[in-house]
């Protein structure tokens, strides 16, 4: 079965996250709803589950724009990860696991929006496209365990994308596949948004933006200009 070396920078993100086997097919994304400072023991069992259980990466992923941009940087680095399980309670307030089945299924638009999320920004400002459809192409399938993950959960549904042969997990079929047959991609985000929410998300809301950015800087310039002149 075809695996493949991780480069020496691997993992490019950092993040909350363990590393485990590089050669897994399969990486774990754990939902996070809590501050850093105040997650569950729950939440850091299914993390442990995730990587003890064979998992490539196992970790915690919080919102629907930066959190998935690494999360995206971070499996292209590693062509074996071939199977994503999203588990943990769902963000009520950014639905981050809904947009990375949405980001998986459906890709993005012109003004890099997860296409069908119902997320409030699921923007991915910071990632080129071909990072995104790489992404896309290698994740054979996203296991949906949102809102019922339990460590036994987790357990098999690891355990049965590393099987040699076909096995059946709930309504998935899952097994090893081997490597994506690509080079690892070395992503790291661009940051050019550091915050997505502010930025405007289409060309209206743009104009908007730039025409008030053009009379601020006109008050400016005349503001300046009545500190260089003599008083009268």
């Amino acid at each position: 079965m075809l695996k493949t070396e991780v480069l020496t920078d691997y993992p490019p993100e950092e993040g909350h996250y363990l590393r485990g086997n590089d050669f897994s097919p399969v990486a774990v994304a754990v939902i996070l709803i809590y501050d850093y400072d105040k997650i569950p023991k729950e939440i850091e069992q299914l993390v442990r589950v995730g990587v003890e259980s064979g998992a490539a990466l196992s970790g915690t992923i919080q919102t629907e724009n930066i959190g998935i941009e690494k999360m995206v940087c971070n499996v292209i680095g590693n062509p074996n990860i071939r199977y994503l399980v999203v588990t943990g309670p769902e963000s009520p307030g950014h639905s981050t696991g809904e947009a990375i089945t949405a980001m998986v299924r459906n890709g993005i638009d012109g003004r890099k929006r997860i296409i069908g999320s119902g997320s409030p920004t699921p923007y991915l400002f910071n990632l080129p496209l071909e990072y995104i459809e790489r992404f896309r192409k290698q994740i054979k399938e996203v296991v949906n365990l949102l809102n019922r993950g339990t460590p036994d959960l987790v357990r098999n549904a690891v355990w049965s994308c590393y099987q040699e042969n076909p096995t059946q997990f709930e309504d998935y079929t899952l097994y090893d596949i081997g490597a994506y047959p690509e080079d690892p991609i070395s992503g790291k985000l661009t940051w050019r948004v550091a915050n997505p929410v502010a930025e405007p998300k289409d060309d209206e809301e743009r104009r908007q933006q730039e025409a008030l950015l053009e009379k601020m800087a006109m008050i400016k310039r005349k503001m300046d200009e009545k500190k260089r002149s003599p008083l009268k």
